[in-house]
């Protein structure tokens, strides 16, 4: 599989008529907060800010989609992956542009636009900048992502995370990895990749059209939202005491380097197995199995300059 890489682009566009899309559960209910700072700031310097506080997930992609039929400058999230996700099937294939101020408990989406641990008034004066870069994201059928697509033992930690109401933040995160090690089982997979078949037993497979999930994991360390391709992370059979000693090196992708561990790069993958739900930006997506295709350039996102 022969790589390729995209010439980039990146614009600056005065944005000046905001929709601001609030999960107010985001970061344990610190989102509100953080929403109201950053539209103060965005008014203070000469935005006019419409806030969309949905009830549920469908009632703020709704919301979402209103805004971006109705031509807002940009459609700026408040929260974390979820909430970022609704916002990328709003504006997916369209010019509008998307921004995040980060105030969830994963910040994936936020570590890959290089805004991690910014505060509310560095983001907001990050969308006023109005530096805008289009990036790929992952299709599955109607479903969207932006981060990585989860088919395994990890799908199995996030479906276990969600079920789970204590502890907080990344401990709840921690203690579904060490319940689900308890259960782990290679399964038999079938993949294609770009249309070559694969079957292989294996205890994780990732999708990544970014770097990382579950909250800085760089499952897939080479990924780039740029350049057009998946990068599939298979970790094959392994005991779970092996599986202990390589997880903590996901942070810093030193995974990669373990013998039970390969990476390939396709524009389109499909998975199967049975009995796994697969997950993307945390969220659940379908059952397995499923075809993902990587789409080049589908959303634009405003980003600190120099972040691509």
């Amino acid at each position: 599989m022969t790589t390729h890489s995209f010439v980039e682009t990146r614009r600056e566009q005065p944005v000046r008529d905001i929709a601001l899309l609030v999960n107010p559960t985001s970061g344990r209910g610190r989102a509100r907060q953080a929403a109201h700072r950053a539209a103060e700031r965005l008014r203070r310097d000469g935005a006019s800010v419409t806030e969309l506080v949905g009830t549920d997930a469908a009632h703020a992609l709704r919301l979402a989609e209103r805004a971006v039929v109705a031509g807002t400058d940009a459609l700026v999230v408040c929260g974390g992956d979820g909430v970022m996700n609704l916002a990328l099937r709003a504006a997916v294939g369209t010019s509008i542009p998307i921004g995040l101020v980060p105030a969830g408990t994963g910040n994936d989406y936020a570590r890959m636009l290089g805004l991690h641990g910014s505060d509310p008034e560095t983001a907001a004066r990050v969308v006023l900048a109005g530096g805008t870069t289009a990036i790929d994201a992952g299709r599955c059928g109607a479903h969207w992502f932006g981060t990585v697509l989860a088919c395994g033992f990890d799908a199995r930690v996030n479906e276990r995370t969600n079920r789970m109401s204590w502890p907080r933040g990344k401990w709840r995160y921690n203690l579904a990895v060490l319940a689900e090690l308890a259960r782990l089982r290679p399964l038999d997979y079938a993949l294609e990749l770009d249309g070559e078949r694969w079957e292989t037993s294996a205890v994780l497979v990732a999708v990544g059209n970014g770097t990382s999930y579950g909250g800085g994991m760089r499952i897939c360390p080479g990924a780039s939202w740029t350049d057009g391709w998946f990068d599939v992370t298979v970790i094959g059979p392994v005991a779970a005491r092996r599986l202990v000693r390589v997880l903590p090196t996901v942070y810093e992708g030193g995974h990669v380097e373990y013998p039970q561990v390969t990476t390939v790069r396709a524009r389109r993958v499909s998975v199967s197995t049975p009995g796994v739900t697969a997950y993307a930006d945390g969220e659940p997506l379908r059952r397995l199995p499923l075809t993902a295709e990587c789409v080049p350039g589908a959303v634009n996102v405003l980003a600190p300059a120099g972040q691509f």
